[in-house]
């Protein structure tokens, strides 16, 4: 056993520190929609609004969340069975191990969760070191150093909670659209204070019986209930907000309803701070414990069992820390970047409004598709006419011109906060690690398909994106084990160079994913087809990627003949690059675009998606002559002939000639000369056809004549049809400039 000096362990405890302030900002900025995106998604209240709220929510749910502490300390691992080393180096490996996990999925673009992610993370790297102290590795006695019912009670509730999420959101969901409907106004004009009453009477009981009871007023708390006075209390607080909320609705003229939504939003923080706080200081504070306890010496930090350390949570001197850490979750709220860009998964999955679907399609979501629509026609079949009625006016969806342009309205918002809120301070108050990911989505996930906002149109693609965010949610679980599980083997069998190694990896993660991640999101920008000079620019803007294919075809075949394989390489990236330019066009500008297009500009709107799609042809066109020349040079097949190379070199000038002056006639309105331009297909396609014969007359000899053949008819074809695929996009562009 390697002998180390204190100094070491105040290194550790030094990046832990520096990785948990990360976490935090990370964290925060990173779920900050899952606590936002109802109030936004609603249009409750403003970007700032919901902010505010959930800054008091999350401060107070730093101050509450000390009850689960105890996960880092003893939730998973047995401490009696590790010393003040091992444990020490056991929340390194965690940490750095939970740094590779999610620098590797936020560059996959996969979902993850911290929850899933800090529970598995203990778990293999109490697993790694755990074979570390015994010396066994396939018959360590696993039981001996892992809490396992606690570990498997976590686990069951983390994944258990999916299910329970989505089934809660859905029926309440559907209850509450039964009694309100779309058109919500007539019915809460009556009944308004008695929903916003019980809205924020739950609220009130989660504060004060679920967060408190991990505070300074824990033994008040605690006197109540065993008093037996929760009923009384929770019931006189139901009668007090209903009053309140009568007040605000009849005679303040107040948006009770609103109001609800916001308050929601700060329960949510809190319940979100109070449960997740563990997973960004979790760690942390257990190794501060560890380090500054007065047991610990040099002498015996290979020998000093962690059992009577760790025990408990360690609450109560961490106040502070807890409180230091709500204040810089509430700065990242306020200051992160990150923060300000909501994700659109949720909103996109659980809004009814129609578009380009995020997901695509997948054999599990038609099976499921397919099943639900038979059980709704069997129910419908057996259903009394009246009560399938009267639903199906509840269900009635807005009309077009009742629509508020939020992707949901605020009931849905309420109930999506509410019943999140609850299940997660049920959970934390039970000490379980449940991923407020999980619940928030799935809670999202079921009220979005019991208020039909899943139509046959979209039900499949959204059920591919859920079904595929779970996926991601299990996946996280394996590799959190297994990275840490490495990274703990790695570092325990390394010692101070393994530790060295990590850090050195983790902090070069940290760097990257902070200053050098590039951000792939994509603003929707829609195209003003009202306005010409904005239709022109995207048109102009066509041309000029049609000149860049051009001059990537021409520099390709000089490339070829030279057999340049690194000019070929460079060729193939810009192709592509044009191509993902393209798709990126199509779906954030062409396709939100037409939707919004009047009737009277329906061929204007026409020609816009027609150039987009021409464009993404003659580009796949493009991408499929360099990667056949690429492929030939790179399999060191010999070059062209040289009549084959000659033949080949005056088509592409003849290519070239008829490019460089379109954008200059657009401009000026030269469509005469345009139009001559295009006089020049039939001509084009003439000695495509000469070149392609006078190949032909010349019979292969060899295997290499052979393969140039293959090539050099494969580049005669694709390039006619690239050439015929502009000179379609060149008649497009000029007749929407023409328009």
């Amino acid at each position: 056993m390697s002998a180390y000096t204190m100094e070491i362990y105040y290194i550790i405890f030094g990046m832990l520190a520096l990785l948990s302030v990360f976490g935090l900002i990370v964290g925060v900025s990173n779920d900050a929609c899952n606590f936002l995106n109802s109030s936004i998604g609603s249009r409750a209240g403003t970007y700032n609004q919901a902010v505010a709220v959930a800054a008091v929510g999350v401060l107070l749910g730093a101050c509450f969340s000390s009850g689960m502490m105890s996960v880092a300390r003893n939730g998973v691992i047995e401490p009696e069975m590790f010393t003040f080393h091992e444990v020490m180096v056991l929340y390194l490996a965690v940490m750095v191990g939970n740094i590779i996990l999610l620098d590797t999925f936020n560059t996959l673009g996969l979902p993850t969760s911290t929850t899933v992610s800090l529970v598995f993370s203990l778990l293999g790297a109490a697993i790694g070191m755990a074979v570390f102290t015994s010396g066994q590795f396939f018959t360590c006695p696993l039981a001996d150093y892992i809490n396992e019912e606690r570990c498997f009670k976590m686990i069951i509730a983390i994944f258990a909670s999916v299910a329970i999420a989505f089934t809660v959101g859905a029926i309440v969901m559907w209850i509450s659209r039964l009694i309100f409907s779309f058109r919500f106004k007539t019915v809460y004009k009556y009944i308004g204070p008695l929903w916003c009453g019980l809205a924020f009477t739950a609220i009130s009981y989660f504060i004060i019986f679920k967060g408190l009871k991990g505070s300074v007023f824990k033994e008040d708390i605690q006197m109540l209930v065993d008093q037996g006075l929760t009923a009384t209390i929770v019931m006189s607080a139901g009668v007090f907000w209903v009053i309140f909320s009568a007040v605000l609705q009849y005679v303040c003229k107040v948006n009770t309803l609103r109001i609800a939504v916001l308050a929601g939003t700060g329960s949510l923080a809190l319940a979100f701070a109070g449960n997740d706080m563990v997973n960004f200081i979790g760690v942390f504070m257990a190794s501060k414990d560890a380090l500054f306890d007065p047991a610990v010496t040099t002498e015996n930090v290979n020998t000093l069992k962690m059992g009577e350390i760790l025990a408990g949570d360690g609450a109560a001197a961490s106040v502070g820390y807890l409180i230091s850490a709500g204040l810089i979750m509430v700065a990242a709220l306020f200051f992160s970047k990150k923060a300000r860009k909501v994700t659109e998964t949720e909103l996109k999955l659980s809004s009814s409004n129609t578009g380009k679907e995020r997901f695509g399609s997948s054999q599990p979501a038609r099976i499921i598709v397919r099943t639900a629509i038979n059980t709704s026609r069997f129910i419908v079949r057996i259903t009394p006419k009246p009560i399938a009625d009267f639903v199906g006016r509840r269900f009635a969806p807005l009309t077009p011109e009742e629509e508020t342009g939020a992707n949901y309205d605020m009931i849905r918002a309420s109930v999506n906060l509410t019943i999140a809120a609850l299940l997660i301070s049920v959970g934390t108050d039970l000490g379980l690690p449940l991923s407020t990911t999980y619940v928030i989505f799935m809670v999202s996930m079921g009220s979005s398909l019991a208020d039909r906002a899943w139509g046959r149109d979209s039900a499949v693609y959204r059920i591919t994106g859920v079904l595929t965010v779970i996926a991601g949610w299990l996946l996280t679980g394996v590799a959190a084990a297994l990275a840490a599980l490495i990274v703990a083997l790695i570092m325990a069998y390394g010692g101070t160079w393994g530790m060295v190694a990590m850090l050195i990896i983790a902090g070069v993660l940290l760097i990257k994913s902070t200053f050098f991640t590039r951000d792939e999101k994509q603003e929707i920008r829609l195209i003003d087809v009202n306005n010409d000079a904005s239709v022109h620019e995207f048109a102009t803007a066509a041309a000029g990627r049609l000149g860049r294919m051009v001059g990537i075809h021409k520099a390709m075949v000089k490339a070829l003949l030279k057999e340049d394989l690194d000019d070929l390489k460079r060729l193939r990236k810009k192709a592509r690059s044009i191509n993902r330019d393209l798709e990126v066009i199509k779906e954030n500008e062409v396709l939100p675009t037409l939707p919004t297009i009047p009737a009277e500009l329906a061929d204007r709107g026409q020609l816009i998606f027609r150039i987009t799609e021409i464009s993404l042809t003659t580009c796949l066109r493009l991408m499929t002559l360099v990667k056949a020349s690429y492929n030939h040079i790179d399999n060191f097949h010999a070059g062209l002939s040289e009549a084959q190379a000659t033949d080949l070199l005056a088509l592409t000038e003849k290519i070239g000639r008829f490019y460089p002056n379109l954008i200059d006639m657009l401009k000026a309105g030269d469509y005469e000369g345009i139009s001559a331009m295009l006089g020049t297909t039939e001509q084009l396609s003439d000695d495509f056809a000469d070149c392609i014969t006078r190949h032909l007359m010349h019979s292969a000899t060899s295997e290499s004549d052979m393969r140039n053949g293959i090539l050099y008819l494969t580049l005669l074809n694709e390039t006619r049809a690239m050439v015929s695929h502009a000179f379609a996009l060149i008649k497009r562009i000029k007749e929407l400039y023409e328009g």
